[in-house]
């Protein structure tokens, strides 16, 4: 997997990868990850791929990182 750009963003950590014809989006924030993977013939190169990144997109990703923390951090709580 060869990592194409770190795309910066005050929110999360996003890496674009390019691997097997698909460009692989990872977005990070503390111990949570989201991966979206893109065939490369459904976006007009890399640049193509970053424009998916538009502020609609960031900010249901950034809710979903909640959604996914507060599942957690619950699971956590009935299970210890």
């Amino acid at each position: 997997m060869r990592v194409v750009a770190d795309i910066p963003n005050p929110h999360v950590k996003i890496t674009l990868h390019s691997y097997n014809n698909k460009y692989i989006l990872k977005l990070e924030k503390a111990n949570l990850e989201q991966i979206y993977k893109i065939e490369e013939t459904e976006v007009m190169g890399d640049e193509g791929a970053k424009a998916l990144l538009d502020e609609e997109f960031i900010e249901a990703v950034v809710n979903r990182f909640q959604d996914m923390r507060d599942a957690f951090v619950s699971t956590v709580r009935r299970n210890n």
